[in-house]
């Protein structure tokens, strides 16, 4: 079955870095495009960043641009989001993300930024 397992989540201040990893399984994983989401409490889920099949696409949140960069290997069934300048803003649940015909969703990995 398909599964998605996020890691590389934690505990950083202002400033500092942080990469997420995406472990996909059971589909076809060249065949679609990946997407990080993230939810903050009391705020609705929301689009992060975005890589084409291929990896020759990306697309970012006006609020990660110059930030956060998106990334896969498909060899290794693996997307992966580095997160530079974190910001208390950015501290949020991400989730990992693919479409086919619905949805498909990661358990989450918990980002908080904090002094």
């Amino acid at each position: 079955q398909v599964q998605l397992v996020e890691s590389g989540g934690g505990l950083v201040q202002p400033g500092g870095s942080l990469r997420l990893s995406c472990l996909a399984s059971g589909f076809t994983f060249n065949s679609y495009a990946m997407t990080w989401y993230r939810q903050a409490p009391g705020k609705e889920r929301e689009l992060v960043a975005s890589i084409t099949k291929t990896g020759g696409s990306t697309n970012y949140a006006d609020s990660v641009k110059g930030r956060f960069t998106i990334s896969r290997d498909n060899a290794k069934n693996t997307v992966t989001l580095q997160m530079n300048s974190l910001k208390p803003e950015d501290t949020a649940v991400y989730y990992c993300n693919f479409y086919r015909a619905k949805n498909y969703w990661g358990q989450g990995t918990q980002v908080t930024v904090s002094s």
